[in-house]
């Protein structure tokens, strides 16, 4: 299937229903995906983008279904991860001599991805192509999300192609935002916000500036996964911005996994704090949680409580990766606390701490943990632990 974005330029992606796992199994999709590629006709011939690798053959057959594929010119690689560049080895040869473009760090990146020496062009921001009628644009966009990053503008039909900026993994019927349901869409932009660009988020709005600055018309959003933005096409640029910028909706997430349920019993009395002082909260339990769908709640929640109890002198095995994940995506704006129960050595609450201030979480109180089963009266400090934590963070 290919489909017309305005006349001369077309998607020639592939849709992917069935991956529920991206990143090496890191990032659930449970919405599928698409892999967007986009085919321009002018007096010479561009594709920006390609496919994932699996999925090469069905991208040439759907550029041949327009133009025969080795009358292309132009291959604009916008970011070397191979669920983008993944087509070139198997389109380079079909068209040896064409142009690779590429910013500097893509010049390093892609050779080393596919040890091959094609026939590179190196492009800076706001460095442009010819194509005759149309001309690209490019602005690069390091770390946004890699090194190599950039975005591709199509002058004459105003069309940015932003590569992973501005998409989502989402698989539709329709290619457009008018054409499918936008609070999937919306549910799925987030969390591929939240879960990739949040470490990001000082240089997201340092390209947006920058970008509006240029006071260039954009018509449509031509991201590489998921939907086509058209109708009203700044909307995602907009919610970019406010994301980036780390509001929040001042509720509260309860993160835990329990052994024989004492912790449990401690999310759910500090849960109910939480509740008497009119805190909106979510409870985890990461045995049965999607990591990536918890974090998304966490980026958009102020409180960020965590519990588990101690196991060999640490923390049970489900609750390590969200920690390491929440050191590494640098949340803004948000205030933590531990809990737990132990057996004889009682590290966990100490642990779980460090964790949280080492990803900048503000503890706001000192982390609350009871030996064994916890008693009614220990419960009762847990709903007092929760009441304390919601006033706390109400208040700053």
């Amino acid at each position: 299937m290919v489909i017309e974005l305005k006349e001369g330029v077309y998607w020639v992606g592939v849709v992917d229903w069935n991956i529920k796992k991206f990143h090496g199994h890191e990032y659930s999709t449970h919405r599928g995906s698409t892999y967007n590629a986009y085919l321009i006709i002018d007096k010479k011939i561009a594709l920006v983008d390609t496919v994932w690798g699996p999925y090469s053959q069905q991208m040439i057959e759907n550029i041949n279904k327009i133009i025969d594929v080795g009358k292309i010119d132009y291959v604009i690689a916008n970011h070397a991860e191979v669920d983008h560049s993944g087509g070139l080895p198997e389109l380079m040869k079909l068209i040896p001599n064409a142009t690779v473009v590429v910013s500097d760090k893509g010049r390093e990146s892609i050779p080393k991805h596919y040890h091959q020496d094609w026939n590179f062009k190196v492009v800076k921001t706001g460095d442009s192509i010819s194509l005759g009628e149309n001309s690209l644009v490019f602005v690069t966009a390091p770390m946004l999300h890699w090194p190599d990053s950039m975005f591709t503008y199509l002058t004459g039909k105003n069309i940015l192609m932003p590569n992973d900026a501005f998409g989502q993994h989402y698989a539709s019927s329709g290619r457009f935002n008018d054409e499918v349901d936008m609070i999937e869409v919306y549910q799925e932009a987030i969390k591929f916000y939240a879960n990739i660009l949040t470490p990001f988020s000082d240089l997201v709005i340092r390209k947006i500036d920058e970008f509006k600055k240029l006071n260039i018309p954009v018509d449509i959003i031509a991201p590489s996964h998921g939907i086509i933005w058209r109708k009203d096409p700044l909307q995602i640029v907009n919610k970019y911005y406010e994301w980036a910028s780390g509001g929040n909706d001042g509720s509260a997430v309860i993160i835990y996994d329990t052994m024989w349920n004492a912790t449990e019993r401690m999310a759910q009395a500090i849960a109910e704090g939480l509740a008497k002082e009119g805190v909106k909260f979510k409870l985890f339990n990461m045995a049965v949680s999607d990591r990536n769908d918890v974090l998304t709640e966490v980026f958009k929640t102020k409180g960020i409580i965590i519990g588990s109890p101690t196991l060999n002198n640490g923390l049970l095995p489900t609750i390590k990766p969200i920690l390491e994940d929440l050191k590494g995506l640098k949340f803004k704006n948000k205030v933590g606390a531990a809990f737990g129960s132990y057996g004889w050595s009682g590290e966990n609450v100490k642990l779980i701490e460090e964790t949280l201030e080492k990803a900048k979480v503000k503890i706001l109180l000192d982390g609350i943990k009871f030996k064994w089963q916890p008693t009614k009266e220990e419960l009762g400090k847990c709903v007092e632990f929760g009441r304390s934590f919601a006033v706390k963070m109400k208040g700053g």
